[in-house]
């Protein structure tokens, strides 16, 4: 009997702690987006991020894209449109919130970021009046510029 309230006191004085830990996994990632003054389809990125309810992403307009994407190590042939940090990584172009926190909470060895290379139509941000929806690839990318299909969608 003693075992038993011990693990029921246990139990009992862990929850609130329990529940803390979810909501601190349930705060929202900030994000710095940058992007070129005239893009608008990354302001949309942005705003679907904003829409999922887990993201603050902060815009900052950047005219010398190409060097910030070489400075954070962004393969060349994943290049898009924008480039976000957040977490302690690099997110290029139109990747999906549901990778981005697959990506935050699994944290793959080596992976420092995922790209969406060009602006496939129907991707996050790319949606089409038509429904138009592109199949298209996220890419894990490691510092050493190896990468890998992080997921795939369409």
């Amino acid at each position: 009997m003693i075992a038993s309230r011990r693990t029921l006191l246990a139990s009992l004085f862990a929850l609130p702690f329990a529940g803390a830990a979810t909501a601190a996994r349930q705060v929202p990632l900030r994000v710095t987006v940058y992007k070129d003054p005239n893009c608008g389809c990354c302001t949309a990125w942005a705003d679907r991020m904003r829409a999922s309810g887990r993201f603050v992403p902060m815009l900052v307009d950047d005219t010398a894209m190409m060097e910030r994407k070489l400075r954070l190590r962004v393969p060349p042939e994943l290049a898009s449109c924008h480039t976000s940090v957040m977490a302690g990584y690099v997110i290029e172009g139109h990747v999906p919130a549901a990778d981005i926190l697959r990506l935050v909470s699994t944290k793959p060895a080596g992976v420092i970021g995922l790209a969406v290379p060009g602006m496939p139509a129907g991707s996050p941000g790319m949606e089409m009046p038509d429904g138009r929806r592109d199949p298209y690839d996220v890419i894990a990318f490691t510092a050493t510029g190896a990468m890998a299909r992080f997921a795939r969608h369409g």
